[in-house]
């Protein structure tokens, strides 16, 4: 085989490669062996009739194809691979010819890794917020707390805006009544706008026992269009008023939520956990603008194969956890009012910024000359086995080490940005 010319443009990558005949005879008999059986020759059982009758018959090219499939490996091998190309995606061959002699001469297409330009990934600034717990914060998350552990009890009273009513409701549209416009024995807390507009407020004042009509309308862009923009009367009858009773804030309180025996011990604790958490908040924003000021530092050309690589994982990440509920992903696009291709569209923007960070992040791994050990290797086969429950040797067939050295090498790198990083105070609103 010889490699007549390779030409790189941006990230595509033209190979022009000439195949020895009898190389390309060898295609060709294997792909007569494999398709004779589907052929059918006058005269001759299927399967039986040989390579010259058929050529004669449906052309001398009509193997040509196949043959071009059977060899395509081995060739690719030598003129892409062997010569250090790191391509992305599939190859195509764009032009093939039988020259006189029998010899073979293809074109080959096929994206290439992208070359980066690194801008200024060591010294960045960036934004982070500052984290302060004020006592307001602390009283909302006590206020939680003690709503977990409220009591909800039946009052004889008429209900007020956040009690509970147990009602029976009946929908009616034009005097008939509609589907889903019914039910029995339903709770409904009042002030929690899970009814449409109107029905919860006409309930404010109702006793137990008491009956009402309510007259509401149905918004304009409610989703049975039968019932968008309708006027409807629910028929309710009030059965119970319930209240839900909310313990005082005190040590008795911090003794029933919490390990603590005193409010001021467990006000402290809970000031720390929220201290904890915007911290966290604050580092995962500020990494976050932090890596995207380095990778659009960066100068490259993203292949598409890459990032419709990416779309594919993320798709098919979140069609897992789809039907893990019962859903698949077309009934979920369908949901949102569109259809499967334009949900990739709308996921293309976040894959293509993941892309480009990672292939940023691999570079700079390059340029800093970050290794990866055998321990590091054997490290993170161990950690990953413990999440996904597995062997480590049982692992490393599932997870191959290129894959695996690139995304230890893409972390470090990760790393060495956010060690040599600067915060900066964020601007004032």
């Amino acid at each position: 085989m010889n490699v007549k010319s390779a030409t790189r443009e941006n990230n595509k990558l033209t190979v022009n490669v000439e195949v020895e005949k009898e190389v390309f005879e060898a295609g060709i008999s294997k792909a007569y062996l494999k398709n004779r059986k589907y052929i059918t020759v006058p005269g001759f059982r299927k399967g039986k009739a040989p390579r010259k009758m058929i050529e004669n018959l449906y052309g001398a090219e009509v193997f040509h194809s196949d043959a071009v499939e059977e060899i395509f490996p081995d060739v690719y091998k030598e003129a892409v691979t062997d010569q250090g190309w790191k391509t992305v995606g599939q190859p195509s061959v764009t032009d093939m010819k039988v020259r006189e002699d029998k010899s073979l001469e293809l074109t080959i297409e096929v994206e290439l890794y992208p070359e980066v330009e690194l801008g200024q990934y060591k010294g960045v600034e960036a934004p982070k917020a500052a984290v302060t717990v004020s006592d307001e914060e602390v009283e909302a998350e006590l206020d939680r707390k003690a709503n977990e552990v409220a009591r909800i009890v039946t009052v004889e009273r008429p209900a007020q805006e956040g009690d509970t009513v147990v009602i029976d409701y009946k929908g009616l549209k034009d005097g008939v009544p509609f589907d889903g416009g019914s039910a029995e024995g339903y709770e409904l807390r009042l002030g929690s706008h899970s009814f449409i507009p109107g029905f919860e407020d006409q309930l404010i004042g109702a006793a137990a026992g008491e009956e009402k009509s309510l007259n509401v309308t149905f918004p304009a862009d409610y989703h049975a269009k039968e019932l968008a923009g309708a006027p409807v009367v629910f028929e309710v009858k009030v059965h119970e008023v319930k209240e839900t009773q909310v313990p005082a804030k005190d040590d008795e309180l911090a003794k029933d939520v919490s390990e603590f025996d005193t409010l001021a011990e467990l006000k402290e604790d809970l000031r720390k956990n929220i201290e904890t958490r915007k911290e966290e908040e604050a580092s995962r924003a500020f990494e976050s603008a932090l890596m995207e000021k380095v990778a659009e530092a960066a100068k490259l050309e993203l292949p598409d194969a890459m990032v419709e690589a990416e779309v594919d994982s993320e798709l098919q990440n979140f069609d897992y956890q789809l039907r893990s509920q019962g859903m698949s992903l077309e009934q979920y696009s369908k949901m949102l009012g569109g259809d499967l291709s334009g949900f990739r569209k709308s996921i293309r923007p976040s894959a293509e910024k993941q892309v480009r960070l990672r292939v940023v992040l691999n570079a700079i791994a390059e340029a800093e000359g970050i290794e990866i050990t055998e321990e590091d290797k054997n490290a993170e086969y161990e950690e990953l086995a413990k999440q996904y429950g597995m062997e480590a040797d049982k692992l490393k067939n599932a997870i191959s080490e290129e894959d695996l050295i690139t995304d230890l090498k893409v972390r470090k790198a990760r790393d060495l940005v956010l060690a040599e990083a600067v915060a900066t105070a964020p601007a004032e609103e």
